[in-house]
């Protein structure tokens, strides 16, 4: 039996596997070499850090020899990789602290409906002739979130996506659908997704200038929007962006169309809340992201802030958009209006089950110790001499980017240009932002200690009341 990293020596026709090498998989792995993107893109003059090529490490898959039934080698060894995984799994959600994925869950009383094909094919208020569904606990899932985002029953349409990419994708999807000559405006530090949405549906669309927070500019919004003023308008309001954690104002959103003439018949609005979304209800001072505003559709993700061992994300619309989408499909015996045929039935079983046992007030304990812990750490950047900054609605703590890509890669930050990030979720602990701080503070030390590479300026990304460069102290 061969396997990558596998030693197989065969001993009176029995093969071994004690000196199976995992290596690739628990061992620290060497850096990417900084390899440009292929249109030249840069970040601030920086050249974009890709990861490495996971072929140098993948784990093969070998066929069966004839005798494995027997011996139970096979199973052996990939026992053996499972373990060797889960350990690394375990080690490295220890440093894990750049993306917005909270951790701390326990779904032990779903494992036995793992032995079931679980497929919510179709719309999920219809049900299909495939009968192994889980329809009752999506549909479950969307009425807490129509009732959170104040939206009657029967006014509202949505899924339970794979993503939060997907609940974008849908959004603006529905946007163009209503207005299929409309342009769409999303502010630069917008999601990719955003991005990748106007190019997979050939929307025109205009980059909106961002105020230092990452929050829309809605001066150069209006400006925008004049210069466009005969086509109709779909517009992405970031609840949360992606690297500084800003909150689009929607009422001033709102407001700059109205101003720049634009009806409410005459524009769509997706909220684009991944993380935030979820958060910001429980906010008391955070301005309200409700369908009694003028809005067309707000989409979250489920493994961010709730928590979820697989990706998926809510989409609610509003029922009257989607007729211009939606599409009776024999074969289903239920209607296509979802962005995927085949959806994951498992999901809405994991989402229902935490929102019932957390329930809203479980949900404002937790957003308050994110919010606490964020503070916090902002407060020890700044005391340890570290530019840094957070927004007032956020948890995401931006601050310089170290230098060394070894303790970026440790800590899993995630970076762009000249900053890098924590998000703040409910399994970052003060303990672990403690190793981080005292780490980093450490590491610093050695990274500037000769004198000839300077800690950068962020001021152009935080503010210069942010940023405690040599030129800014």
């Amino acid at each position: 039996m061969e396997a990558v990293g596998a030693v197989s020596v065969h001993v009176n026709g029995k093969a071994e596997i004690d000196d199976f090498d995992l290596s690739a998989v628990v061992q620290p792995e060497p850096l990417p070499p900084i390899v440009a993107a292929e249109n030249g893109d840069k970040q601030n003059g920086r050249e974009i850090v890709l990861g490495r090529n996971v072929h140098t490490t993948c784990l093969e898959v070998t066929e069966p020899e004839a005798n494995d039934e027997f011996t139970g080698d096979k199973d052996a060894y990939m026992a053996s990789v499972l373990a060797r995984y889960r350990k690394n799994l375990m080690e490295r959600t220890k440093y894990h602290l750049g993306y917005p994925y909270n951790l701390d869950f326990d779904y032990g009383a779903l494992a036995q409906l793992q032995h079931f094909s679980i497929n919510n094919l179709g719309d999920p208020f219809i049900e299909s002739n495939y009968g192994v569904h889980s329809r009752q606990f999506e549909v479950g899932v969307l009425d807490w979130f129509a009732r959170l985002w104040e939206i009657e029953k029967n006014e509202y349409w949505g899924y339970i996506t794979n993503c939060g990419t997907e609940g974008n994708l849908h959004g603006i999807l529905v946007g163009r659908e209503v207005f299929p000559n409309g342009v769409l405006y999303a502010s630069r530090e917008s999601h990719y997704s955003v991005f990748k949405a106007a190019r997979m549906y050939r929307m025109d669309c205009e980059k909106v200038d961002c105020l230092i927070s990452g929050e829309i500019d809605c001066a150069d919004f209006k400006a925008k929007l004049l210069a466009n003023k005969d086509k109709p308008a779909i517009i992405n309001v970031n609840i949360g962006t992606t690297v500084k954690g800003a909150v689009d104002d929607l009422d001033l959103v709102i407001q700059t169309l109205e101003e720049s003439g634009f009806s409410e018949d005459r524009f769509y609005i997706h909220c684009d809340g991944a993380l935030f979304g979820l958060m910001m209800p429980f906010v008391k001072r955070a301005p309200k992201v409700t369908f009694k505003k003028p809005i067309g559709s707000v989409s979250v993700s489920g493994h961010k802030f709730m928590g979820c061992p697989m990706p998926c994300g809510v989409q609610i619309t509003r029922m009257e958009h989607i007729n211009a989408l939606s599409r009776n499909v024999e074969y289903l015996a239920s209607r296509d209006a979802t962005i995927m045929g085949s959806r994951n039935g498992h999901a809405p079983i994991f989402l229902w089950y935490t929102l019932n046992r957390k329930g809203y007030k479980g949900f404002q304990k937790e957003v308050q110790k994110c919010l606490r812990n964020a503070h916090y750490l902002k407060d020890r950047l700044h005391d340890a001499g570290i530019s840094s900054m957070l927004n007032e609605l956020s948890s995401t703590v931006v601050f310089e980017r170290p230098l060394d890509e070894e303790f970026v890669r440790r800590w899993q930050l995630a970076c762009q240009g000249n900053i890098a990030h924590v998000v703040v979720m409910p399994s970052v602990t003060i303990e672990k932002l403690d190793d981080f701080l005292n780490e980093l503070v450490e590491k610093r030390s050695t990274w500037y200690q000769d004198g000839e590479v300077q800690p950068p300026c962020i001021a152009a990304d935080v503010g210069s009341e942010n940023c405690v460069c040599a030129l800014h102290k």
